[in-house]
């Protein structure tokens, strides 16, 4: 069952928050007997309107929506009793903060909660002054907003992933029914050729000879001696059609096509100047060619002269196609004006559309015309709108001039309430930290290590903040709010290793069940098994990807936050004073932060699993649909090759058995026959299989590929975003063992269906009777399963399975089976 998009239907929510704010207040007042004004009435309805019409409309304008509620609250605040703003200025503007991360880029994200942030401290300040309190409000509202934050960031890029999956998967579908008609396409040309160029040479030559032969006797000799020669060149013109070298691309590439487009435009006098990246094969070249070729004709045809410029930039993340011409030259006549029949545009709109892009075309400033198409890159990710200078400046200047209204006030009046000390409040130690933690979470993707111990050592802080800050609030409170970050940062390393493989079976201790099932001995046993895990898995476990990928350190960074956490609850509990032991303080902090700890691995151990299966079915449907696209090419490989050696090439054969044997009258009948069977074989080649043929093989009788498929599996792979070379040494011979040739391709196409978008090199290799196949650029065939479906296919041969650092894989298959090599050994 397909899984929906993450964007739910929340339309709702603003409906909610009005009701839970009418519950606050008035709701609350009205249950202590206090019936509010009609005034206050009024304003809170005034503030409430607009708000919840707001958040309705957040989506389509999130950063007007955070303002608009932040003013709303802020004024209301001024005017009506305490809490009668709570929940919008709360929950709504976390809602507001939420929307704006998800649905616009981080600098924009990054710029709101820090100029709301220091928009409320001034505007505290102006009508409140620097008060002396413990300022823990200040604390939970960092809090609020950097979980707001970065639960939009998470969700925006999970959106952003699924997204690239689901483009990546509609180009491979596409390809799939691609791939067998570009074979088909490709050998119906180089049959085309071959009959075209060498098939009737021999049947003028011949004829020639044959015509002349009693004035120039000497010409039959001549046309014999051709007809050897061009009949044995066709043999192996044709051996080259069936079996096309998997290492050697005869097809012009994408570059060359686009390339060789430009100078013909270029020989009918356009000036044209272009900047061609190298392409892959597939869809997005195909349009590239198309869309590129469309522009200039229509230059050619309406601005014959006019100076022109081709751009295809192939990025990672987008292909740029841009065909820009300037104005035409004065005089110059369009003479093929009016030879278009006007449908061109729209057929390069559906172009890029199948393709998985868009297509804009219009007149330029100075007179000219543009047509620019932005097309799926190498992996294939949605394109991401990229803003101008001059954008960001406007944002910076609207920001700095909401953050300075507050002080507007400050420069014509003068407060008359003041801080009676010069102490600093506890709330700002708070907040500062909860701002240095929210900011070394920024850096947990870039550098784990760095921001795992700054949150740990920022944790210790908060108890010195506690003391100096002269805190005399509820006492765990503010440890507590320490372990957000930590916690954050550990669900999210324990989600990555687990998406990454199969985690060691330790990693089950610290699951949530077992641990609220059996208390504090789960957690003492399930921290024992962390620490001595990470030593465990460098002794007895150097072969699994996980534990090369990551480093012991990820399986000592839960004890260490169980030793930190603990450790600061323990001291600020003994620091405010009680009469509980020390060592039940220690150990009741200790048994709650093992539970939190524990809480937060298995969020983040479900988290990875459920993001392994998400990418295991992804690539289980990449992975059949390549099979189905190199199996339907290899079938119509196998099919059009099954007509050449019935026909065309046994009479090729017969034509220079006849030549050798100086009988021209035969030569020429055999190359006629030849001649006349290729024909019929090229109206049989663009008959696909299936479609009123006699007489083929269903689906279910493909043949199986063998390694000369591979030149498909590496072109398909090349066409779905994963640069892949195929490198055959002279020394593989050309025909294998049937077990060795159909297991080298199925463990081949193994290695590179384990996923992946490292470019991946599979180089082959025979010395001593054994077939070698060396895949590098492959980490995730090191993974278990995939090494078990190697390895089942190696042992059948009698072969060897071995790994060499991350993403190698070495299989020696001999040719010979263990039974006949003992045999031969005696």
């Amino acid at each position: 069952m397909r899984r929906t998009d993450i964007t739910t239907d929340d339309r709702l929510l603003p409906v909610l928050l009005l009701c839970a704010q009418a519950v606050v207040w008035p709701g609350a007042a009205l249950v202590r007997g206090t019936v509010p004004s009609v005034s206050a009435l009024l304003v809170a309805a005034l503030v409430a309107g607009p708000v919840t019409a707001a958040l309705a409309l957040r989506r389509t304008r999130p950063v007007v929506t955070l303002t608009l509620i932040a003013v709303a609250c802020a004024l209301g605040a001024g005017a009506l009793p305490t809490g009668a703003t709570a929940v919008f200025g709360t929950a709504g503007v976390a809602l507001a903060l939420f929307t704006v991360a998800t649905e616009r880029d981080t600098f924009t994200t990054v710029l709101c909660v820090l100029s709301l942030a220091v928009w409320q401290a001034l505007q505290d300040i102006t009508l409140h002054g620097l008060r002396d309190h413990d300022g823990l409000d200040l604390a939970l509202t960092a809090l609020l907003y950097g979980a707001a934050c970065g639960a939009g960031f998470f969700v925006r890029r999970t959106r952003r992933a699924r997204r690239t999956a689901e483009l990546l998967l509609k180009r491979a579908e596409s390809e799939r029914h691609r791939l067998p008609a570009a074979e088909r396409r490709r050998m119906e040309r180089e049959l085309h050729d071959v009959s075209a160029h060498h098939l009737t040479a021999v049947v003028v030559t011949a004829g020639a000879a044959l015509g002349l032969r009693e004035r120039r006797p000497e010409l039959a000799a001549e046309a014999l001696e051709f007809a050897v020669d061009t009949g044995r060149e066709v043999s192996r013109a044709l051996g080259a059609v069936r079996a096309p070298a998997p290492s050697r691309e005869d097809l012009p590439s994408p570059e060359e096509r686009l390339l060789d487009l430009v100078a013909g435009f270029r020989r009918l006098d356009q000036e044209v100047d272009c900047e061609i990246d190298p392409l892959p094969d597939g869809a997005v070249a195909d349009a590239a060619y198309g869309i590129v070729r469309e522009g200039l004709t229509n230059v050619a045809r309406h601005a014959p002269g006019a100076h022109t410029r081709v751009l295809v930039r192939y990025g990672d993340t987008r292909t740029d196609v841009a065909v820009i011409s300037a104005a035409p030259p004065a005089g110059a006549a369009a003479h093929g004006a009016g030879l278009g029949g006007g449908r061109g545009q729209g057929f390069l709109r559906s172009r890029a559309r199948e393709a998985g892009g868009t297509l804009h075309s219009g007149p330029t400033a100075e007179g000219g015309w543009e047509v620019s198409a932005v097309l799926p890159g190498r992996t294939a990710a949605p394109v991401e709108r990229s803003l101008p200078r001059a954008y960001r400046a406007a944002q910076l200047i609207a920001a700095v001039g909401l953050v300075l209204q507050p002080l507007l006030p400050a420069l014509i009046f003068r407060a008359e309430t003041a801080s009676s000390g010069g102490r600093v409040s506890a709330g700002l130690l708070f907040a500062l930290l909860a701002a240095a933690q929210a900011v070394a979470l920024l850096w947990l993707r870039r550098a784990p290590r760095t921001t795992q111990t700054a949150l740990l050592g920022l944790a210790l802080l908060w108890p010195v903040a506690m003391t100096v800050g002269h805190y005399t609030g509820p006492v765990l409170l503010p440890p507590a709010l320490s372990t957000l970050a930590t916690c954050a940062a550990l669900a999210t390393n324990t989600a990555r290793r687990t998406a990454a493989g199969d985690p060691p079976s330790d990693d089950r201790a610290l699951s949530a069940p077992p641990v609220v099932g059996h208390g504090v001995t789960a957690v003492v046993a399930a921290l024992v098994r962390g620490v001595t895990r990470p030593f465990r898995a460098v002794g007895g476990a150097r072969n699994s990807a996980a534990a090369r990928v990551f480093p012991p350190w990820d399986g000592v960074l839960p004890v260490l936050a169980v030793v930190v956490h603990g450790g600061a609850v323990a001291v600020a509990v003994l620091d405010r004073g009680t009469t509980v032991p020390f060592w039940a303080v220690a150990l009741g902090a200790g048994a709650g932060a093992g539970l939190v700890v524990a809480a937060a691995s298995w969020v983040g151990s479900l988290r990875g699993r459920r993001d392994r299966a998400d990418r295991g079915t992804h690539d289980e449907r990449l992975a059949a649909w390549t099979e189905e696209a190199v199996r339907d090419a290899w079938a119509e490989r196998r099919r059009i090759a099954a007509g050449l050696e019935t026909t065309v090439l046994s009479r090729t054969a017969d034509m220079v058995v006849e030549a050798e044997a100086g009988r021209l009258d035969e030569t020429a009948e055999r190359a006629r026959e030849a001649l006349a069977a290729m024909r019929a074989l090229l109206d049989t080649v663009r008959q696909p299989e299936g479609e009123g043929g006699e007489g083929g093989p269903g689906p279910e009788l493909r043949p199986q590929p063998t390694l000369q498929a591979l030149d498909l599996l590496a072109h398909q792979c090349r066409a779905t975003g994963r640069d892949v070379e195929i490198r055959l040494t002279d020394r593989v011979p050309e025909h294998l063992p049937t077990a060795v040739d159909l297991a080298a391709y199925h463990a081949a196409e193994t290695v590179l269906a384990a996923g992946g978008e490292e470019p991946a090199v599979l180089e082959l290799d025979a010395a001593d009777g054994t077939l070698t196949l060396t895949a590098t650029g492959v980490p995730r065939a090191a993974g278990s399963a995939v090494r078990e479906r190697l390895a089942a296919r190696v042992e059948a041969l009698g072969g060897t399975l071995t790994t060499d650092g991350p993403g190698t894989v070495h299989l020696r298959l001999p040719f010979a089976p263990v039974e006949q090599r003992e045999l031969g050994e005696r």
